[in-house]
């Protein structure tokens, strides 16, 4: 397995984020795709949240220095949580659930990108290269795990069905 940091293997999720968020954005309707990619979309991002608050921003709030970029992340990502809730519970082909997708969509671009561009630097600042690569292994480690976790939890099926 090839050592990537934390940082990396982060932004490799968030592209993965934004491409699911893009294919579903450009479907419509009430369709079997459409809310298999959601579900998709939510599992991946509840998974990937949980392993980076597990291993990068409990880091980042030891840390003096990063205590405030990760609080406010970790805040970030329990507001995104709700969006995606209130969207599980929606009909897709009414115009509300794409006023409140396009919300999400809009909310969790800038997280990822606020990330990207401020956190991610200020922390690399902060950590060696082994401890980033460290970090990342962990994420690797816990990431699969938090997926299971997130599918086995009755709050990812999909209520419509």
């Amino acid at each position: 397995m090839s050592q990537q940091t934390i940082f990396k293997r982060l932004k490799k999720d968030h592209e993965t984020h934004r491409e699911l968020l893009n294919r579903i954005e450009t479907m419509t309707g009430d369709s079997e795709e459409r809310r298999q990619l959601f579900r998709n979309f939510r599992m991946e991002v509840t998974a990937h949240a949980a392993a980076e608050e597990e291993t990068l921003y409990s880091t980042m709030l030891e840390d003096p220095d990063l205590r405030h970029d990760g609080q406010h992340s970790v805040a970030e990502h329990h507001e995104l949580d709700e969006l995606m809730a209130e969207l599980a519970d929606k009909d897709m082909s009414e115009g509300a659930w794409t006023e409140k997708f396009k919300k999400l969509k809009h909310d969790y671009l800038h997280h990822i990108d606020e990330e990207e561009a401020d956190m991610f630097p200020a922390a690399k600042e902060e950590l060696t290269t082994s401890e980033a690569k460290q970090l990342g292994e962990k994420f690797e480690e816990r990431k699969p795990e938090e997926y299971d976790r997130a599918l086995a939890g009755k709050d990812m099926e999909d209520t419509r069905e």
